[in-house]
């Protein structure tokens, strides 16, 4: 009998109102496995903390990947679930990814809808979440979200939808599995590059900010960026990555400082391709900005973030396995 560990950080999943009718993480993980767990899995569990992900900082993050480093090195565990709010759940399951070298499944799940909800979907993504971290065919596909009969890998898993019960999507891709009602299928095995080392305690003050390009756009947010401390700056620029001549003036002014500039795209999917001059992508990158690739926004901010906190200076090169 496979032993999945289930971590709980609050979400929606663990939610129900308050004296004010608003939704606040409130259940612990035991609430949350009440009618969940059976069958052929053993299940042990404990909770993080209980917040919802739009609170999350560096700190969390940091400590939740320690947490599910201790369980995937517990030889009686054959696979992790940790449950987290959606909001920012495909950034925790890429830093995750980021850093998993083991070939056990980490399978991250939430709800879109609170526990004290009619319709409540946090139940049923739970078991789901179980049923693929057990699953032999789960083992060496990384860290992945399963939500709503779906498995999606985690590198370009974005939440595509505010409200929608089926709210991820991979980015330029679909998803890589599938729940049934007594299986789990894998449709493709997702590429993984080396994993890196977890995130040191400078993680968390190790700040990236993003500024998004638009008509008429200066340079003012990504310099109070640096003025604030900032070590990073992904510019997501318009098209395949294009910015202007007061983008491309500060570019280089930065990269100059020893400032990690990253070039990214506000458009959803598709990569940054940086051919256009005249202060578009091929100018940004001759200046020193690092193209991203097809990875999505804000998971290049934290691949940059990780890379800055060990110390290392992002290189094209470097990036290269992870874009």
């Amino acid at each position: 009998m496979p032993q999945i560990s289930v971590l709980a950080t609050g979400g929606t999943i663990a939610s129900r109102q308050d004296s004010r009718g608003a939704s606040v993480a409130s259940q612990g993980v035991q609430d949350l496995l009440a009618g969940v767990a059976g069958g052929a899995t053993e299940v042990v569990s404990r909770d993080i903390f209980q917040l919802g992900s739009y609170l999350l900082d560096h700190t969390h993050l940091r400590h939740i990947a320690e947490e599910v480093a201790l369980e995937v090195a517990r030889d009686d565990v054959d696979g992790v679930v940790l449950t987290h709010g959606t909001d920012t759940m495909e950034e925790t399951a890429y830093l995750l990814d980021l850093v998993h070298s083991s070939a056990k499944p980490v399978v991250l799940t939430g709800a879109q809808r609170p526990a004290d909800a009619a319709d409540t979907d946090g139940p049923s993504n739970l078991r789901d979440a179980i049923a693929v971290a057990a699953a032999a065919e789960a083992r060496g596909t990384g860290v992945s979200i399963a939500f709503a009969g779906q498995v999606f890998a985690a590198r370009a898993t974005r939440k595509a939808h505010t409200v929608a019960p089926a709210p991820f999507r991979t980015m330029d891709g679909g998803p890589m599995g599938r729940v049934g009602a007594d299986d789990v299928r894998f449709m493709f095995r997702p590429v993984r590059p080396p994993a890196l080392p977890l995130p040191p305690a400078s993680f968390d003050s190790t700040r990236v900010d993003v500024v998004s390009l638009h008509p008429g756009a200066d340079a003012s947010l990504a310099r109070a960026a640096v003025d604030a401390g900032a070590k990073g700056v992904i510019i997501a620029g318009t098209g395949v990555g294009n910015g202007n001549h007061r983008i491309l003036e500060w570019v280089e002014e930065a990269v100059g400082a020893g400032i990690a500039v990253g070039l990214s795209t506000r458009v959803p999917e598709g990569p940054v391709v940086p051919f256009y001059g005249n202060g578009g992508g091929a100018d940004l990158v001759g200046a020193g900005a690092l193209p991203l690739g097809s990875l999505p926004l804000f998971h290049a901010r934290l691949l940059l973030a990780l890379l800055l906190s060990h110390g290392d200076t992002p290189a094209p090169d470097m990036l290269t396995p992870y874009i």
